[in-house]
């Protein structure tokens, strides 16, 4: 029994969970959550999907989220999608510095993007693809990384979208748009936050602004202590002096 308690009293399944960052932590739960209450015939997929008319038009408003939590009813296929939507978001916020603020901007331009392109290719659940777009990220981000293809194929990590992108056309049969849109919206994004700033003195345009960050991290030691010391100097400056008869 001991030994399936992990350190501080933990099952390892804990562990695993209470040890992700906290953005993919609550992605992950909310993904499994999503399946449970279809399963539990709770809600349906159709109130889940993007759809602009159903958004902008009748106020349902939930489906932006949504739609990027459902990936299907409980199944194999379900249980590989949250284990590769967890893997690939946590090593990406990892590297990141489990900054919340940087990884969650991430998040939200990805999912702006999707948004906007999904009336283009007509996909209603956006999940997918969102979890692409990390992938290919990571996947850039670490060259030199080597990673095995259901044990068969060995290559490296720059290579993996590519070969999701042929495993799929060959298990389905069909063009995978979904990760293609992934692949365009993640380059993007590696391109002005990785590429961009050497070649133009740092400049980093898709950078959390201040405000963001301060809503994840607070306000930055600098500034905090900036406004002590300019605090200090106002409150100096207006203790009287003593008087000169």
């Amino acid at each position: 029994m001991d030994q399936m308690i992990g350190d501080g009293g933990r099952f390892p399944l804990e562990t695993w969970f209470w040890e992700m960052p906290i953005c993919t932590r609550w992605w992950t739960t909310a993904t499994v959550l999503t399946s449970g209450l279809v399963q539990c015939q709770l809600v349906t997929p159709f109130q889940l999907f993007y759809s602009y008319r159903a958004v902008f038009q009748k106020s349902q408003y939930w489906r932006l989220l949504t739609t990027f939590l459902y990936f299907g009813p409980f199944s194999i296929d379900l249980l590989f999608q949250v284990y590769f939507l967890q893997r690939y978001s946590r090593l990406l916020e990892e590297s990141s510095g489990r900054s919340p603020a940087h990884f969650s901007w991430l998040l939200l331009y990805a999912m702006v993007c999707l948004i906007l392109l999904s009336p283009l290719v007509s996909m209603p659940f956006l999940g997918h693809p969102l979890s692409s777009t990390l992938v290919y990220i990571w996947s850039r981000r670490n060259p030199d990384t080597r990673l095995s293809f259901l044990g068969l194929l060995v290559f490296t990590a720059p290579y993996l979208p590519w070969v999701l992108m042929a495993f799929s056309l060959t298990l389905h049969g069909t063009i995978p748009k979904d990760e293609m849109m992934g692949v365009v919206i993640g380059h993007v994004w590696y391109f002005f936050t990785d590429v961009y700033p050497p070649l133009h003195g740092g400049s980093r345009p898709f950078d959390p602004p201040m405000w963001w960050r301060r809503l994840f991290e607070g306000r930055p030691r600098e500034e905090t202590a900036d406004g002590i010391n300019n605090e200090i100097a106002v409150a100096g400056a207006e203790v009287p002096g003593p008087e000169v008869r």
